[in-house]
């Protein structure tokens, strides 16, 4: 089963060792079936235990996972390999568009708001007795959900949509459950997953967000939890319509034990309104950064979910950072309410860039999507070979490896960069790139 390769160690974190070091070194492949734990017990002369520890320290450190009576098995890719590295660096004289970085022209000056919450913290310093979350904040974060139909319940902020994200799923779940999955989906989001221990489930998904049947097939496979996109989802830029949520809602609500985690993506920087999934599982999460539209550094996201989903993250928060720093939700406080972001123009201005591209690149003969956000998504024969054309020809986009589990192969490019003179060049250089590919699956 192991080939040449003898697993040792007497202690779980021997064995755990043992594997590791094979996996690092080579002579584990990706892949590769690991013993049954009482067989490998039997070798090792050890109780059957101790061999369910290593394993379970293995799969909290992404290097196997588990399927059921499938076995243990190395991981096709060892999780401390972040799919961020799947990049192309964009060398001197090449435009880069595979960064998904929002627009800095976009983006708000931060001297104002921080100059304000800096004179009040002055009189008013934050201390350790005090509220995690500014009253304010809460107040306007909770106000914006309640406008967009998302059920009542406390507000949470973290360091970041994948930090809320993170601390959901490990709220809910254990290593070794599965999480529903779009595919092609966000990269860090398919890193995190089986960093955590659990394993992604795969969900096809179109213009219009996950596909119904594909969804119902992984609960059904298992999934403990499914992670969503409402608007602006990436690579894609799907956004899920009336007619879709309602569909989606339908298949959820037969598995009222499922783990709803949304992420919308696209808050202050789209002009689709959202159409949220919850109410239809017991246990729900919605997520909201400020990332695209006020900037990433800020690493601010506003959480709300049921009360215990909201408890169980705010009391290992506290356990952990404690807080997310009030003077960042006191800056957020100013900029929200002093329109420091025109949502509608913000939303605008991508719009232009990236339907201007879907146009041009659907006149030249390819497909390409690009709903709403950012990104626009366009199928390839040959992703790796499409990127290389590119570069070569001047343009640096993303490959679509960094998003895809089972999905056909794509590229990403990001628009934020663009000018109007922009977009028939690139066209014309994507298409000749491209090759001959099928569109986004539709099931």
């Amino acid at each position: 089963m192991l080939g040449e390769y003898r697993i040792t160690g007497r202690r779980a974190s021997e064995i755990a060792a043992s594997v590791e070091r094979a996996v690092g070194s080579g002579e584990l492949a990706p892949g590769q079936v690991l013993p049954p734990m009482r067989e490998l017990a039997t070798l090792l002369e050890v109780n059957p235990n101790t061999v369910a520890a290593a394993y379970r320290t293995l799969r909290e450190r992404g290097v196997i996972e588990t399927a059921g009576r499938r076995g243990s098995r190395v991981r096709p890719r060892p999780a401390s390999t972040a799919r961020g590295s799947l990049r192309v660096e964009a060398p001197p004289g090449v435009r880069d568009l595979g960064t998904g970085d929002p627009d800095p022209a976009l983006l708000p000056a931060l001297g104002e708001a921080f100059a304000a919450v800096t004179e009040a913290y002055a009189q008013s310093p934050g201390m350790y007795a005090q509220a995690p979350v500014d009253a304010e904040f809460a107040a306007l974060a909770r106000g914006a959900f309640d406008a967009d139909g998302v059920p009542a319940g406390p507000v949470v902020a973290t360091s970041g949509s994948l930090d809320a994200i993170e601390r959901v799923l490990t709220a809910h779940l254990r290593p070794g459950d599965a999480v529903a999955v779009e595919d092609p989906g966000w990269g860090s989001l398919l890193d995190l997953v089986p960093a955590l221990g659990m394993r992604p489930v795969p969900v096809a998904l179109d213009d219009d967000g996950p596909l119904p049947d594909a969804l119902e097939a992984a609960l059904r496979a298992g999934a403990r939890a499914v992670v969503v996109t409402g608007r602006a989802q990436n690579p894609t830029g799907a956004a899920i319509g009336a007619g879709r949520a309602a569909e989606l809602r339908a298949v959820l609500a037969g598995h009222r034990g499922v783990l709803l985690i949304e992420d919308d993506h696209g808050h202050a920087i789209v002009d689709l309104p959202l159409h949220t999934l919850t109410g239809a599982t017991d246990r729900w999460a919605v997520v909201r950064s400020v990332a695209k539209a006020y900037g990433p550094d800020l690493r601010v996201a506003v959480l709300t979910g049921d009360a215990v989903t909201a408890d169980r993250v705010s009391g290992r928060q506290r356990l952990g950072p404690g807080w997310v720093s009030k003077l960042l939700q006191r800056a957020m406080v100013h900029l929200w309410t002093s329109g420091a972001v025109d949502p509608r123009e913000v939303a605008r201005s991508y719009a232009l860039r990236r339907d201007a591209l879907v146009r041009a690149l659907e006149a030249r003969g390819v497909a390409a999507h690009g709903r709403s956000g950012m990104n626009v998504w366009v199928p390839v024969s040959d992703e790796t070979g499409a990127v290389a054309r590119l570069l070569h020809t001047g343009w640096a986009v993303a490959p679509g490896a960094r998003f895809r589990l089972s999905a056909p192969q794509g590229i990403r490019i990001t628009v934020s960069p663009l000018v109007d003179a922009d977009i028939g060049p690139l066209a014309d250089a994507v298409a000749a790139a491209a090759g001959p590919a099928r569109p986004l699956s539709y099931g």
